[in-house]
Formats: C-alpha cells, sequence, structure tokens
C-alpha cells in the first residue's frame, strides 16, 4: 500500500520563515498608510510627506530590484536572504526610534532595497524545497501570506499604533523579521543559487517572458490607475459613508485573499490560463465600477470582483516567470518585481492626470481599459504562429546563463 512522502519538518519551517518575511516586507511597505496623521504629528511634517514614504518606497523597489539581483546572482540564497532580513530588522528598529522624518526616509528606503532583492529570491528558494508537481502550492503559500498583511497586517499594526504610538508597532516588524532571520539562517542549507530545479524556468519561452511582463505591468498600472482614488469613488459616487468605506476595503482585502488561495490552487494545472482569467476579473470589475458603481449593490460587487483578481494577477505572473523565464529565474522574478512595482507608480500618476478631467470615475474607465488591454496582450500571443519555434534553442542555451 502506497503512503504519501512527508515533507521534512526543516523545509516546511523554512517555508514557513519565507511566508512570515514576506508578510513582514508587506506591512512594512504600506503600514504608514494607517499611521499617517500620527506620524505627521510626532516628526511635524505635512501629511502629504508622510505619503512620499509609501511612495518612495515603491519606486525604489521598481527601480533596484533587476539590479541587485544581477549583483548578487552568484551569492549564496543562504547568505543573501539572512543578510536581506538583518537589514529589515536594523531599517525597522532604525524607523521605531527616529526622531526626524529624514531618518525616517533613510530607514524606509533601506527597507525597501531588501525588498526589492527579497522577492526575486524568495520564490526560487521557497519552491526549490520541494518536489516540481507543488510548485504552484508553494507561489500559492507565499502569495496568502503576502496578501494577509493588507487584511491584518496593516490593519493590527494601525489600531496598535493608535493605542500606543507609530512606532511601537514598526518595532514589532523588527522581531518578525528576527524570527524569520534565525529560522532561514540555521535551517536553509548553503547552495549556489544556479542549483535546484528552480534556477532555471522549466519551459522557457523568451516571448512568452516578455508577453506575461508587458501583461503585469498593464494590468498593474490599470489597477491602480482606479484603485488609488478608491476611497474618494466609494463616496463621491456610490454614497457611501466613511464608517461603511471602511468595512468596504475589509471586504476588499478578504477577497483579495480568498482569490489568491483559489488561484494558488490551480496554478499547478492551468498556469497561463490563471493569469489570463485573473487579468480579465479585474478588467470586467473595474469597468462595472465605471458603468454601475452609482448603484451601491452593483459598487459592491463588482468591488469584490476587483479585489479578487488584484492579489491573483501578480501571483500568477510569479508563477509564470519561474516557467518560462528565459535565464534564471531569480532575474526574471526581479524584473516581474520591478515592472509591477513601476506599474503601480505609473498608474498612481495616470489617475492623478485623469482625476481632474473627468472625475473619479474615468479613472476607473481608463484603469479598466488599460487592464483590458493587458488581457488583449495575452490572448494575442497564444493567436501568434511559432510561439515554440526558438523553444530548442532557448533550452540548450539557458544554462549558460
Amino acid at each position: 500500500m502506497a503512503t504519501r512522502r512527508q515533507v521534512p519538518w526543516h523545509r516546511s519551517a523554512v517555508l514557513v520563515a519565507l511566508m512570515l518575511a514576506a508578510f513582514t516586507f508587506n506591512t512594512a511597505e504600506n503600514l504608514p498608510i494607517g499611521l499617517l496623521e500620527l506620524i505627521a504629528e510626532d516628526l511635524r511634517v505635512s501629511v502629504s510627506a508622510v505619503g512620499y514614504l509609501v511612495t518612495g518606497y515603491g519606486v525604489t523597489v521598481a527601480v533596484a530590484s533587476l539590479p541587485l539581483a544581477h549583483v548578487m546572482r552568484a551569492v549564496p540564497r543562504r547568505h543573501v536572504l539572512t543578510g536581506l532580513l538583518a537589514a529589515l530588522v536594523v531599517s525597522s528598529m532604525v524607523a521605531a526610534l527616529a526622531t526626524s522624518y529624514w531618518l525616517l526616509l533613510v530607514a524606509r528606503l533601506l527597507t525597501a532595497l531588501a525588498q526589492a532583492l527579497f522577492w526575486a529570491v524568495m520564490g526560487p528558494v521557497a519552491v526549490s524545497l520541494f518536489l516540481p508537481e507543488a510548485r504552484g502550492h508553494v507561489v500559492g503559500a507565499l502569495s496568502v501570506a503576502g496578501s494577509l498583511a493588507l487584511v491584518a497586517g496593516v490593519p493590527a499594526g494601525t489600531w496598535l499604533g493608535q493605542q500606543s504610538d507609530w512606532p511601537v508597532p514598526v518595532a514589532m516588524l523588527a522581531g518578525l523579521g528576527l524570527a524569520s532571520l534565525v529560522t532561514i539562517a540555521v535551517l536553509l542549507p548553503t547552495s549556489r543559487p544556479e542549483e535546484g530545479h528552480a534556477a532555471y524556468g522549466t519551459d522557457p519561452d523568451a516571448r512568452r517572458f516578455g508577453t506575461v511582463l508587458a501583461a503585469g505591468t498593464l494590468s498593474a498600472t490599470g489597477a491602480f490607475t482606479g484603485y488609488t482614488y478608491i476611497v474618494k469613488f466609494l463616496g463621491d459616487v456610490s454614497g457611501f459613508a466613511g464608517s461603511t468605506v471602511s468595512a468596504l476595503l475589509l471586504a476588499f482585502g478578504v477577497a483579495c485573499l480568498a482569490g489568491v488561495s483559489i488561484t494558488g490552487a490551480l496554478l499547478n494545472r492551468f498556469p497561463y490560463s490563471a493569469l489570463t482569467a485573473a487579468v480579465a476579473t479585474q478588467a470586467a470589475g473595474m469597468l462595472g465600477l465605471y458603468a454601475a458603481g452609482t448603484d451601491p449593490v452593483a459598487a459592491v460587487v463588482f468591488l469584490v470582483l476587483v479585489g479578487g483578481a488584484l492579489g491573483p494577477v501578480f501571483m500568477a505572473t510569479q508563477n509564470a516567470m519561474l516557467r518560462c523565464a528565459p535565464g534564471r529565474t531569480d532575474i526574471a522574478l526581479a524584473a516581474n518585481s520591478g515592472a509591477y512595482n513601476a506599474g503601480i507608480a505609473a498608474g498612481a500618476a495616470v489617475g492623478g492626470l485623469v482625476l481632474p478631467l473627468t472625475g473619479v470615475r474615468g479613472t476607473f474607465l481608463v484603469g479598466g481599459l488599460l487592464t483590458a488591454s493587458a488581457c488583449a496582450v495575452l490572448l494575442g500571443e497564444r493567436l501568434l504562429p511559432g510561439g515554440r519555434r526558438h523553444k530548442a534553442v532557448l533550452t540548450s542555451s539557458v544554462r549558460q546563463a
């Protein structure tokens, strides 16, 4: 009678540590959103200046991901991850102790630099710990942990900061980072980055790599063209009160968590179809908000659709990079993370340009059309001939990357 193969406990422990690190990094990135007024009052700066702590963080990740991955491509991943988590711990403590805006900004940028490389190396390390057929489930677990930052991490940190002071939740991030650091330093083997089945794409295809990269960037740009102004939309267009908007944002986060959980279960069987479906769902949600957002019930339905797609889009592009990367997967993942964060920044900028011209509804129309174009890119790639004709060349040369 066949028995189910047991996963060694230390591999599961490393995966949990990586999930905790993903949760901590995502919480650190977005926590100032919930602490804007507290930080502004304590450091005697404007609320918009505190907002730049989030914007600067995202831009740093976008710009630094690919160069850092290239520079660190030969360093054993155990050393890279422990260094990145050490930077998270130190920068979080410096931020918690900061008495000036500029010191806080420097600490934030250090955290952003660590996160820029973390997303590039985390996936291949986690996937390499398990059998290839478990790849989709591992990517899904990491994405669920990252999504929990918005559903639980930021709200909990905001509440804790309001009950005490804003440095308290920031300092707690250092504690979470330290727990991940110790676990990985003790349990993760020291191996060369190019070793393991996750070091290179399982199905290398340069054209598909470019298609996924372009679609992910367009999708992120479209999403944040509208989502940046979702609070204003729900209040001005849908007519919800401020207290109700807070509950709707929580529902949005829960939908995001549900979306990544469901999509994670499908990634192994339908890796590229899952991405197309997520992008199409996001486009439908955003265009639905534009067309029917004046009706409160319809607004809730389409808001949930957007939330249920937003997390799965990034997760599915990450999973696709592990498959179609024409060279090292860490470089491909760095390119994907950088492009996605660039899309977030571009989306906020596009929304800012559209808002005074068409009103807040127009931001969702433009965002929906951009997302629909991302869906068209994915579908168009399937219709083009010769999708596999250069596959043999890639497969034979990829080990030289």
